[in-house]
């Protein structure tokens, strides 16, 4: 009976009053598994040799353990010279006869490890050499570094080596919807403890990290590249209605310019200039405007100048003569104001000055425009 006075079943010897006892018993073949180190948990109790009478010449209080490796997973003879002794084991608590008058067990409990395990499987042997034992339970077991998530990172059940100064290097593998950021690496420790975790895996593209794994961007947030960073809400001006968006989508009328940061709100062409003006004299034609209304939410703004010469009647313009100069340039202009040089006396030209921005080629309507006309009087 136990503590609780439940019955439990053990194997018992008690042959104290006859000298040399040799009392073995074997186990069944024990599969080593993956182990390459075993432990062997041993629960059992010992009877005081001092509280049995004349027994001082035959009775031991200690028992020896042994094993012995095998391939061969069928009963075989027992052979007790094939069997290597692994250590003796002595109570920690023995127990006496008023013990057993009230009922008390005292348990013992003793482990000791076997290793290295090379072959398929192995037997356990107990020696009995005079002793009152009760052996209660044989737990036998090995330790292993648990599968386990670190970093986004997955790493298999693996076994330590036997030398317990040495650790066992296991490369994770990047769970679902990440990717390596650098190697992810975890040691598995002889007590089976991982030990200092290097390496991570990130979340990929339009995945970010919660509660341990990648989930994808909820709609009308994205994520444009790989890392820790959490998903961001799509800028001013575009969308993503579906889960997982790398990037948001423009809406109409608004576009990404190639190089435009995915976090960049989309944009448009500019307004056209306003307030044209113009200032004649003998020699040179200067253009002044104000910068559009609406630049469209950019800062790369441009203006380009181009030029018609016009008869008396409206249909009868041409683009003017290559001979009329422009300074600093006709394209590409940053500042509102060009002067033009050359142009022709008792002449009418129309100038039209249109504003563009880094996505004005992108859109299919024409470009906006400011558009003067000046006549030149002076001989």
């Amino acid at each position: 009976m136990d503590e609780q006075n439940r019955p439990i079943h053990t194997f018992q010897v008690c042959n104290v009053m006859e000298p040399n006892q040799n009392n073995w018993l074997r186990s069944n073949w024990i599969s080593r598994q993956a182990a390459q180190k075993i432990y062997v948990e041993l629960r059992f109790t010992l009877r005081d040799c001092n509280s049995i009478p004349w027994v001082s010449g035959t009775c031991k209080e200690t028992f020896n353990l042994f094993y012995h490796e095998t391939d061969e997973a069928h009963v075989v003879k027992f052979k007790p010279q094939q069997y290597t002794k692994i250590d003796t084991i002595a109570a920690d608590e023995s127990f006496t006869q008023m013990d057993l008058g009230d009922r008390i067990l005292k348990l013992n409990t003793e482990v000791r490890e076997v290793g290295p395990m090379t072959k398929k499987g192995f037997y356990l042997a107990f020696q009995d050499i005079g002793a009152c034992i009760a052996l209660v339970s044989v737990r036998i077991y090995y330790k292993k570094c648990p599968f386990t998530l670190r970093n986004l990172a997955s790493f298999p059940d693996t076994v330590p080596r036997v030398d317990s100064s040495s650790l066992v290097e296991v490369r994770g593998a990047c769970i679902d919807h990440a990717e390596e950021r650098d190697t992810p690496k975890l040691f598995c420790g002889a007590d089976g403890d991982w030990l200092v975790p290097l390496g991570r895996c990130v979340c990929s593209v339009a995945y970010e990290e919660f509660d341990g794994s990648c989930s994808a961007c909820q709609p009308g947030f994205f994520k444009a590249y790989a890392g820790n960073s959490n998903c961001s809400k799509c800028p001013p001006h575009c969308f993503s209605y579906g889960e997982g968006a790398a990037i948001c989508r423009c809406e109409t009328g608004f576009f990404r310019a190639e190089r435009d940061p995915p976090s960049m709100a989309c944009t448009r062409p500019p307004s056209p200039p306003r307030n044209l003006l113009f200032n004649l004299n003998d020699t040179s034609l200067i253009l002044e405007w104000s910068p559009p209304s609406n630049t469209g939410g950019r800062r790369d703004l441009t203006y380009n100048v181009q030029c018609k010469r016009c008869g008396p009647e409206s249909d009868q313009c041409q683009f003017c003569e290559e001979e009329l100069r422009y300074l600093p340039r006709q394209l590409g202009l940053t500042n509102a104001t060009v002067t033009v040089m050359d142009f022709s006396a008792h002449a009418n030209y129309t100038f039209e000055i249109e504003s563009l921005n880094g996505v004005s080629e992108m859109s299919s309507f024409p470009h906006p425009v400011a558009i003067i006309t000046v006549s030149t009087d002076q001989g």
